[in-house]
């Protein structure tokens, strides 16, 4: 595949990741967990996915090749560990891809969300197999729009006169536990900076543009996050936020600025769909360099001659989405992909570990904090998750050890 992607290319790529469903849909989720305190959690999530994304970041510039940390794991710890990533990483992102069909059926038409997230799906498959230049166009208009109706949104409702700046304090009821599962379920949001690093074969110069492009986005998505999280709550309060179907439109509505809740369901479906649209890249791109190893069909590994990207894998990743958009639970399916995406990044932290000085680690104190982080959020989910999660990564070992045995 060629190296088409510059810097501004790829923040565009993560922040498409980063701002769909978790400002849409995961506010929610969080805000049952901890209440006011998910800004408690909100902050512990960006310090852990800032240590995830600079360990991404240094083993994308060493190993600037399609699949992310399926490639690190095997690289500096070893096969198994590898293909556990990647396994993870699959699984774990194939369920964020139905989570954001699904929620954009959900704002674009509630009494038929489930087939507007097949139809969002099939359309979105479309536009990967159209190549990976034409998505950062479609991703980048995408981001413009979001940002430019949350800009409009948090404007709105700090000057409703309806905040109350007391909203924002955490509860004295507050608990570890609590603050440990509504990070877990927010960094479901932060985790669209590793859309960037499995791109390492389509990036231009990637030992400097990836670390670049993954801090940026990092950045600017933490600052949206926190500044928008901070004005539904001071308009909505804890329990308000943690009941609340469609926080940002309730938000809008309480707002009172005409149009404001249309355009906020807009900008819904908009994000989540750019968001489905880089998933579907990262995790085709994923399944390419497994299925180059034979971790999965080798028949995956092909890559169109005409449009350059990994038509196979990105069809069968469509299909996959197409049936748990048809059949899961928006909210279920955050907290699985949580539980996949934290061992997927461990592992990340772990790989990062190794690296000598001379190869890219400065201090160990980023990948250890890193690794501690996502194993403590990840064991902190709700317990459905944790015991789907530790399921499926555990059929992934068996599949690893059947293969091996094989051969």
């Amino acid at each position: 595949m060629h190296r088409r992607l510059g810097v501004l290319d790829a923040v565009t790529v993560g922040l498409g990741s980063m701002l769909g469903a978790g400002i849409f849909a995961a506010l929610a989720p969080a805000a049952r967990a901890a209440g006011s305190g998910l800004l408690v959690g909100l902050a512990l999530a960006a310090v852990v996915a800032y240590c995830n994304a600079t360990s991404s970041a240094r083993l994308a510039a060493r190993h600037p090749a399609s699949g992310g940390t399926y490639v690190y794991g095997r690289e500096r710890l070893g096969d198994f560990w590898g293909h556990l990533a990647g396994w993870a990483f699959v699984t774990g992102k194939t369920a964020s891809c139905a989570a954001m069909a699904l929620t954009a059926g959900s704002y674009a038409w509630p009494e038929h969300a489930h087939a507007v997230a097949v139809a969002a799906v099939a359309a979105m498959t479309a536009v990967n197999h159209a190549g990976v230049q034409k998505s950062a166009w479609v991703t980048r208009a995408v981001v413009g729009l979001v940002l430019a109706v949350l800009a409009a949104l948090v404007t709105a409702v700090l000057t409703s006169g309806g905040t109350d700046a007391a909203r924002l304090g955490p509860g004295a009821d507050l608990t570890v536990p609590a603050v440990l599962q509504a990070a877990g379920l927010l960094f479901f949001a932060f985790a669209g900076y590793a859309r960037i690093a499995t791109l390492g074969e389509e990036v231009r110069d990637p030992a400097r543009v990836i670390p670049r492009a993954v801090l940026t986005a990092l950045a600017v998505a933490l600052a949206v996050y926190a500044v928008v999280a901070a004005a539904v709550l001071s308009v909505l309060g804890g329990e308000g936020l943690a009941d609340a179907g469609a926080p940002l439109t309730e938000a809008a509505r309480a707002a009172g600025v005409p149009g404001l809740e249309g355009a906020v369901r807009v900008a819904a479906v908009v994000a989540a769909l750019g968001a489905l649209l880089t998933l579907v890249l990262g995790v085709s791109r994923t399944v390419l360099a497994m299925a180059r190893d034979r971790h999965l069909p080798h028949a995956l590994a092909a890559v169109h001659p005409r449009f350059e990207v990994p038509h196979r894998a990105g069809l069968a990743v469509g299909a996959v989405v197409a049936v748990l958009a048809a059949t899961a639970d928006v909210r279920g399916a955050i907290g699985f992909s949580s539980f996949g995406v934290l061992v997927y990044y461990a592992i990340a932290n772990a790989s990062a570990w190794t690296l000598t000085s001379s190869r890219g680690r400065r201090r160990r104190v980023v990948p250890a904090a890193g690794l501690a982080g996502c194993l403590a959020m990840a064991f902190a989910l709700p317990v459905s998750s944790v015991l789907a999660g530790a399921a499926v990564l555990t059929a992934g070992a068996a599949v690893f050890a059947l293969r091996r045995a094989r051969r």
